[in-house]
């Protein structure tokens, strides 16, 4: 089949304000319109008499009205009796039109839509679907659905375009006869059709049920066509050219000879296929991950050293110019005593010191750049990029990440993750990848006690800070904000500071956060290492990057606000030494449903890919990847903890359908993802 020959890609006719919310909704082909399926369904196929209509569900009444006013007291609203043979029944509008009224006036008959309750008028629904109809009118034949829409574009408006499109649109299949038959899928258009324009003996249960045959055909060709991208891209990216980059071994030896510690097995075996991905002619794309304090900095170093012995420039990226600065200041403390030009550049650098740094870059005197964003700015240009390494990529969208790979045409890449991906969201949205896991600590890393502590108990915790530093060990303590903020009531790092200086006196007490000069920042750390300062009041700065091993105390203040990720990553900055280690979360009263199930799964849990887990079915993979602000296409039917056997098929099929059915396969693909191709490069 074809289903660009025909009307599928064309774009939506409408009127620019309604193209415009269509847009919104991400439906900008006619075949979109098609693919936009119902939220939920309503029923408007049973009349109940005003007498017999049950409380806590949605019911359809019809009756003539007999009263219609607006009352001001105790607020204005519009308050409407109707009546049938059996009763009467009040209909409340707290926010009601002019035209409401015309329709609600004494006298019409009307069929009213929504749940009955019990209120001061008796019994009422508040804010009922309202249709004036004739005597005698005859009911729907099915369900009707309910469509995500936006302000401005009403269900009756999206429902005509959407039945318009099913009608002339080309629903022919596109998955072989043998694969349906196999996973015993319904037929595409069948299943559209359904979801759209349910028969009669469909229940508004049975259509909202995730494995009704219709939902799961639509499910498996949402994921189908994601991992035929995927391999397509990773296709392509295996057609690339790059430059292979094999170094002589010569920095990495004189590197690991001053570092104090070995690297671990873990750490050894993901150089290896580092190394065996740069050394060939096809650029590397891959992602290193691993759990926190599991020592991705020093692979990176090492990978860069291949690329720099090789004669080519290496740039590394973070999504913050404090993560930025912080592995500036690690990789240049590594590299500079070997004869490595490391440079800095972000936006905060002044206009001189930003130009001679973009220099350096230009003509090749600089072999690593570490920086922000504005590594990947028009005016810098590198003499010869061969490796690009992105830390926390997912935070990253699309073009920055494609921005930097441009710089040197086809350049390695190496992408890091902090964040552990649960296995699911590896499969789906990293299938184009070469994956690679420290799964790993180095020895010597003692597990980290977590306590959750009400913030009124602040006075136990400080006396709990003074036996730390009392038995010579050091302590973290976490503030989010730096500057007073009276909308969120936050205690600020500052403030903190204030006070734990004067109730822990004579201990020293330090203060850093990201608005410091580097220089401050770097004495502030400087003296933390060498225990001159005991407590280190801090915003999330020391997020990563710090190694203090002598640091067995972490407290977070408003842990409650801050994210499953960050708080494993804080947590993470102790436990570095021999000493029993502890993470006090400090918790304001009263808790949302989120923060409570954040809490609980941090508390619970230290295994970072369990809590990513986790992290990933309280906020989605949306939120999880960053991909609402990224541009990242996101699955709009598929559910992947709840659909892991049909993704588990998607990606088997996937390379069996490109080989064997190459034409279904650029069908499904144009049919599914039409006009987004350019996800396919990032």
């Amino acid at each position: 089949m074809d289903v660009s020959a025909d009307i599928a890609n064309q774009p939506v006719s409408a009127a620019p304000a309604t193209a415009k919310r269509l847009e919104k909704l991400g439906i900008r082909r006619r075949f979109d319109l098609v693919l936009h399926l119902p939220l939920r369904y309503e029923d408007e196929t049973h009349l109940y008499t005003i007498a017999d209509a049950p409380y806590g569900q949605p019911v359809l009444v019809e009756g003539e009205v007999i009263a219609s006013e607006v009352q001001f007291k105790p607020r204005r609203q519009l308050i409407v009796q109707i009546e049938d043979r059996t009763g009467t029944l009040v209909l409340r509008f707290i926010h009601f039109y002019p035209s409401q009224q015309k329709q609600l006036a004494r006298g019409r008959r009307v069929r009213a839509l929504g749940e009955v309750k019990r209120g001061f008028h008796g019994d009422e629904i508040i804010h009922p679907k309202i249709r004036e109809v004739v005597a005698g009118e005859p009911l729907a034949d099915h369900l009707t659905p309910i469509y995500p829409t936006v302000n401005g574009l009403t269900q009756p408006v999206l429902r005509r375009m959407i039945a318009a499109e099913v009608k002339v649109q080309n629903l022919a299949d596109t998955l072989p006869a043998d694969l349906k038959q196999r996973l015993d899928l319904a037929d595409f258009g069948h299943a559209v059709r359904l979801l759209h324009s349910p028969t009669p003996e469909y229940s508004a249960r049975d259509l909202t049920d995730p494995m009704l045959p219709a939902w799961q055909r639509l499910k498996f060709d949402e994921l189908l066509a994601q991992q035929l991208s995927m391999r397509l891209a990773y296709r392509a990216r295996r057609k690339g050219r790059a430059v292979p980059l094999v170094g002589t071994g010569t920095l990495r030896t004189r590197l690991a000879e001053q570092l104090p510690f070995a690297l671990t097995g873990a750490q050894a075996k993901v150089l290896e296929e580092i190394d065996a991905d740069l050394a060939k002619t096809h650029p590397m794309h891959r992602l290193l991950q691993g759990d926190v304090g599991s020592g991705k900095t020093i692979v990176a170093a090492m990978a860069a050293l291949s690329a720099i012995e090789a004669g080519y420039q290496v740039a590394l990226m973070a999504p913050t110019e404090i993560l930025a600065e912080q592995h500036y200041l690690k990789l240049s403390g590594w590299l500079e005593p070997l004869g490595v030009k490391v440079v800095w550049l972000s936006g905060s650098l002044r206009k001189k010191q930003k130009a001679e740094t973009i220099g350096e870059i230009t003509d090749g005197s600089a072999r690593l750049a570490v920086g922000t964003h504005a590594l990947f700015q028009d005016d810098v240009a590198f003499a010869r990029l061969g490796l690009a390494i992105v830390d926390e990529q997912h935070r990253f969208g699309v073009g920055q990440r494609l921005a930097l790979k441009d710089k040197g045409g086809e350049a390695h890449q190496l992408m890091m993750s902090a964040t552990p991906i649960p296995r699911t969201l590896a499969m789906s949205f990293y299938a184009d990848l070469d994956v690679s896991v420290i799964d790993e600590l180095p020895p010597g890393r003692t597990p980290i006690v977590t306590k959750l502590i009400n913030a009124n108990r602040r006075d136990e915790v400080i006396a709990f800070v003074r036996r730390t530093v009392a038995e010579g060990r050091q302590v973290y303590w976490v503030c989010p904000l730096i500057e007073e903020s009276e909308a969120l009531e936050l205690q600020t790092a500052v403030d903190t500071h204030a006070v734990l200086s004067e109730e822990l006196a004579p201990i020293e007490v330090g203060l850093v956060h990201g608005r410091m000069k580097s220089a401050e920042k770097a004495d502030v750390m400087g003296r933390f290492s060498d225990n001159w300062l005991q407590v280190l009041v801090a915003t999330t700065v020391i997020e990563v990057g710090v190694d203090v091993p002598n640091a067995s105390l972490m407290v977070i203040e408003h842990a409650e606000r801050m994210g499953l990720a960050q708080l494993h990553q804080l947590r993470g900055r102790v436990g570095r030494g021999a000493a029993k280690s502890s993470c006090v979360l400090l918790f304001e009263t009263p808790l949302s449903e989120i923060a409570k199930a954040r809490l609980k799964v941090i508390y619970e849990n230290s295994d970072g890919f369990e809590i990513a887990r986790q992290d990933l079915l309280i906020r989605g993979p949306g939120e999880f990847l960053g991909a609402r602000q990224s541009g990242l296409p996101m699955l709009r039917f598929a559910n992947l903890e709840e659909d892991i056997a049909l993704l588990e098929e998607a990606k088997a099929f996937a390379p069996e359908m490109l080989k064997q059915h190459p034409t279904l396969a650029e069908a499904h693909l144009r049919r599914w993802l039409a006009g987004r191709e350019h996800f396919l490069n990032a």
